[in-house]
């Protein structure tokens, strides 16, 4: 085995991180799962806490944190709509903020940081499928400007400290990603989805549900994650990670209907300002420098999700704003 690290996860608690750390600890290193739980909570990461290589903290990344670190991943943000837009100058902070302080810690430490930036930096493509050349086609003042500018200007101070400081940084662009232990308030599409048909509830489709986008599975995404930390030094990102898969939000919603075996119906309501029309990403770069593409179907996915969500007791869940 390679040499035993001590590894910081930010938001290690949430969706992605609780995976992270899961991985992470399972190969033996140190981690430090850092969160302040708006949108994750302790449930998360309960089954680790007794782990002797695991440490949880909680902490908010816009303030500055002290630690002797190997490495960072750095994956604190709100990142469904309904909460970055709760709180958006917070959601800035976050981003910005938080890039400023792991970037020193991992400056003055000399670890290696990963940065989770988002799809969303390409705004409402008018470039399909998206590569990484791609700039993006972002409002700047729409509401959902808080998070897609956010995670664009943390993305250049990545690579503004790895240019003028030479910290060792990755950046990765995460496509929506769906699995066990989503929040089931927190108002993305599957969890929407799933949430409103175990509950016999109307199915909400905003728009006419012809949108796209690309589905990948937790596992897959993670797997990534892994590998762009542990690759090439002469490969910094940022590249993209997602599904190339590409299904229209009516598909999905039919997909759910037939594996719940609900008798929820599909509703349509007004599309949000700013939702982008497709999201599909090119992921040449990722099979060409990590050796990476997704493995697990939609349909596989979906099924380990539900299940999941069959699983769990509703009332141990809150809802982190009044947006879901």
């Amino acid at each position: 085995m390679s040499r035993i690290k001590r590894i910081l996860v930010t938001g290690g608690a949430g969706f992605l991180g609780s995976h992270l750390c899961e991985r992470l600890v399972e190969q033996e290193h140190d981690v430090i799962c850092l969160d302040n739980f708006f949108t994750s909570q302790k449930t998360n990461v309960e089954h680790l806490l007794a782990k002797p290589n695991f440490e949880l903290v909680r902490h908010d990344i816009t303030q500055p944190i002290f630690l002797e670190v190997d490495e960072i991943y750095n994956l604190a943000c709100p990142a469904a709509p309904g909460h970055y837009q709760y709180n958006p100058i917070k959601t800035m902070k976050t981003s910005v903020l938080g890039a400023i302080h792991v970037l020193g810690l991992a400056k003055r430490c000399r670890a290696r940081v990963l940065q989770a930036s988002t799809s969303e930096v390409y705004g409402d493509p008018e470039l399909h499928p998206q590569p990484e050349s791609y700039r993006g086609a972002v409002n700047p003042v729409g509401p959902r400007a808080c998070y897609d500018e956010g995670k664009r200007a943390a993305e250049t101070l990545f690579v503004d400290y790895h240019r003028h400081n030479g910290v060792d940084v990755r950046i990765v662009r995460i496509f929506n990603t769906y699995g066990p232990r989503m929040h089931p308030f927190d108002g993305r599409v599957v969890s929407n989805f799933i949430r409103q048909a175990l509950r016999g509830e109307d199915i909400t489709i905003f728009g006419d549900g012809s949108q796209t986008r690309s589905f990948c599975y937790r596992d897959d995404l993670v797997e990534g994650i892994i590998r762009m930390m542990n690759g090439s030094d002469n490969f910094l990102g940022p590249v993209n990670l997602g599904n190339p898969g590409e299904f229209t939000i009516r598909e999905l919603a039919d997909l759910v209907l037939e594996l719940t075996n609900t008798k929820s119906k599909l509703v349509e309501r007004p599309l949000p300002p700013d939702d982008p029309t497709r999201r599909q990403p090119d992921i040449t770069l990722a099979k060409k420098n990590l050796d990476w593409e997704p493995k697990v179907p939609l349909r596989e996915g979906l099924v380990k999700t539900i299940e999941w969500f069959q699983s769990i007791r509703w009332e141990d869940f809150r809802a982190p704003t009044p947006n879901y």
